[in-house]
């Protein structure tokens, strides 16, 4: 169920599935970030996601006003993880308000692992 956003032209609808994918592209295009994470529960693997999979490693709640966004990154070796998850944090954020117009009330970044940047 997504939200709904009723004004004088009519009604829109936004898809949790929308802004699922709104925020990982957005995540994908900080500095640092080497991709998007799923954790399988069947077997526990850390899996890289590619472009077409950006919504699965993204997590989206909806409540009365407010947004809550959790992502499932994974971060190149060397970079300051505070500094990606800070920077990846603000973007989404920002990026998430300004095409959809709902409030994010959080972005919470879970980071699920390191890979060397050959």
């Amino acid at each position: 169920m997504g939200k709904e956003i009723n004004n004088s032209l009519g009604k829109i609808e936004i898809s949790e599935e929308v802004i699922a994918t709104i925020a990982g592209a957005t995540a994908v295009e900080c500095y640092g970030l080497v991709g998007m994470a799923s954790r399988k529960i069947t077997d526990g693997f850390v899996d890289l996601l590619g472009r077409e999979n950006l919504a699965r490693g993204v997590v989206v709640s909806l409540n009365e006003n407010e947004v809550v966004i959790d992502l499932h990154i994974v971060v190149g070796y060397g970079v300051r993880i505070s500094e990606v998850a800070a920077n990846v944090m603000e973007r989404v954020r920002y990026t998430t308000e300004k095409l959809t117009g709902l409030n994010v009330s959080q972005v919470n970044v879970n980071v699920q692992g390191v890979r060397v940047l050959e």
